[in-house]
């Protein structure tokens, strides 16, 4: 009987064998892939995300844009030329009664020259708006400052979930751990017949149970790998692993963020940037009420071929020169109207900057208070995971020597397990409060 029993528990642990391969050729090593730091996925995405490329475009534009030429400081200079073929029958009669016919008679002509136009002043509006370009151009930097800020953030954010979901798996795998060693427990028991079928039965299914949740946690973290790759701009099936923690070891200072974040915050100061856009746009439009003076000048060259005029050949040459003023009288009302416009998106930018600087500061106080809340939770739950832990133990132990019953080992294991899921949530959440932080004073 007892060579039986042995044959039995070598068949168990060859079929325990058997599916464990299974298992890990289902899945791959994590060990086998290559470990992305948080530090590398920053760095990737900072030279391959698509948001940041636009931005970086755009802020380019807004460069080349901001020139003395793009203000009208400069003069335009272009070179002109022409020539004209006539063919004409002329048939005239002088006061003399002299007649001249030439049939099909040519005349040629041809002009060449450069002209230049340069004005000279214009209200001092080509001096508001070269201020403005340089605004526009430090508005199109800041924009792409604060899109890799965004950036930053979504990697992050990303990336911790890859962690957050490999530590799920991690506690699951412990569960069935737990469930593997409680099975033995009881198929020995029930092959001494001191327990009920029903009793192993029940941990069989609680142990399945599990491995179903370990297979969709794989899943899960498949998902959350190909989001991280989304923003790395990368192929979304890029195979690689990610660190096995998450540390919280950041402080926050209250006073030091609330000091530093209407200076650094990239959203205040591009509203910042936008009512001062707004002021230089009303005052290029006030300065087209005053006169305009500008200077031209040129160099022409031109020859009249005409065999059926008087005189056959002609040709001048020489500079020009001279200058326009021209005052605004009345326009229908148009500047009036452009100045009027201009001063209500002045105040709409005002009351966008008070709105942002308002939502922002209302963002930071409820990230601290968000942060504090959570500290605390993750440090009850820290407690409750050692407890719950060692209560798993004592509940394995106890059953092994048949003083406790299967469904006190099963309640022992859920609520070990949701501890861990609880720990592992407030982590990943006080993480994401800390990024979201660092984002808000710009020090990501």
């Amino acid at each position: 009987m007892k060579k039986v029993f042995v044959n039995i528990l070598r068949v168990k642990k060859f079929k325990t064998a058997f599916l464990f391969l299974i298992s890990c050729s289902t899945f791959p090593f994590v060990s086998s892939q290559s470990l992305l730091t948080p530090e590398e996925a920053v760095n990737i995405a900072l030279q391959n995300n698509f948001g940041i490329l636009v931005a970086r475009n755009n802020a380019d534009i807004a460069k080349i844009n901001n020139s003395p030429g793009a203000a009208g400081m400069l003069p335009t200079i272009s070179a002109n030329a022409s020539a004209n073929l006539t063919n004409n029958n002329v048939n005239t009669e002088l006061i003399n009664n002299t007649q001249i016919v030439k049939p099909s008679s040519q005349a040629v002509s041809k002009s060449a020259g450069l002209a230049l136009s340069w004005v000279l002043f214009d209200g001092g509006k080509m001096f508001i708006t070269k201020s403005k370009l340089n605004k526009l151009e430090d508005l199109g930097n800041t924009y792409y400052k604060d899109t890799i800020q965004q950036t930053v953030y979504n990697v992050m954010v990303a990336y911790y979930n890859v962690v957050s979901q490999k530590q799920q798996l991690n506690s699951v795998n412990e569960a069935i751990n737990f469930g593997n060693e409680q099975v033995k427990i009881l198929q020995k028991s029930f092959d001494a017949g001191l327990t009920s079928k029903s009793s192993l039965l029940q941990a069989k299914i609680d142990l399945n149970v599990f491995k179903e949740s370990a297979i969709n946690q794989q899943f899960a973290i498949i998902a959350a790998k190909r989001a991280l790759n989304q923003i790395l701009a990368r192929d979304s099936d890029a195979v690689f692993d990610v660190v096995d923690s998450i540390t919280n070891t950041y402080v926050p200072d209250k006073n030091m963020l609330l000091q530093k974040l209407d200076s650094s915050n990239l959203s205040i100061y591009a509203a910042q940037k936008q009512i001062e856009v707004a002021r230089m746009i009303l005052r290029e439009y006030n300065a087209t009420r005053l006169p305009k003076i500008t200077l031209s000048a040129g160099y022409n060259l031109s020859i009249i071929d005409n065999n059926a005029s008087n005189v056959t050949y002609s040709r001048s040459y020489g500079p020009t020169i001279g200058a326009t003023i021209s005052i605004p009288i009345f326009q229908a009302g148009t500047i009036n109207r452009q100045a009027s416009i201009a001063r209500i998106q002045l105040s709409t930018a005002n009351y966008n900057f008070k709105k942002i600087s308002l939502l922002i500061n209302t963002q930071l106080q409820n990230t601290l208070n968000q942060y504090d809340n959570l500290r605390q939770l993750l440090d009850i739950e820290k407690e409750n995971e050692l407890m719950a832990k060692e209560n798993v133990d004592i509940a394995l132990k106890r059953l092994q020597l048949g003083q406790a019953t299967s469904l006190e080992v099963r309640q022992a294991q859920e609520s070990y397990v949701n501890s861990q899921t609880r720990r592992i949530n407030f982590e990943y959440s006080l993480k994401m409060v800390e990024i979201k932080l660092k984002q808000l004073v710009a020090e990501l």
